[in-house]
């Protein structure tokens, strides 16, 4: 089953893809290679939660966010590609939790948008490489921002 399927089946409602909010690409292709720059839990309505974890949130709410956040970066490579399967696999991810300084479980909330990305693309072409770091605040204090790198078919 194909990537845009799977969506479907699994009843996720993409957000719109997010607009630049400076001087860059939301996303790049060389080659074989898509690039996409950081983004954040973009909302269906255009908005986007605020708050640190440890502080303002759980594990569990940063969790949720990384899975939003998983699901605006793949609102970009639908949006850019035309179909998401386009997408051969996910190679990696670099992902920020806005976090407070003992909070220690970044990869637990980047799990979030990883376990979505083995969803839809399933678990050989969605487990890519990843990074998952802490980050004392974030772009208008959102609470995760992730890039990644896919290959493209």
């Amino acid at each position: 089953m194909g990537a845009d399927a799977m969506i479907e089946k699994l009843g996720l409602e993409l957000p719109p893809a997010p607009q630049p909010q400076g001087v860059y690409k939301p996303m790049v292709i060389s080659g074989n290679m898509a690039y996409l720059s950081g983004h954040g839990p973009f909302r269906n309505d255009g908005s986007m939660p605020t708050g640190r974890v440890g502080e303002d949130m759980t594990l569990e709410d940063g969790y949720a966010e990384a899975r939003q956040t998983g699901l605006a970066l793949l609102s970009t490579l639908r949006d850019s590609l035309g179909s998401l399967d386009k997408v051969k696999r996910v190679i990696k991810t670099l992902a920020l939790v806005n976090s407070t300084n003992d909070f220690a479980q970044q990869p637990k909330v980047v799990n979030g948008c990883s376990d979505l990305f083995v969803e839809v693309f399933g678990p050989d072409n969605g487990v890519g490489a990843r990074s998952a770091m802490a980050a004392n605040v974030l772009p208008g204090n959102i609470p995760v921002e992730i890039e990644m790198i896919v290959e493209l078919v």
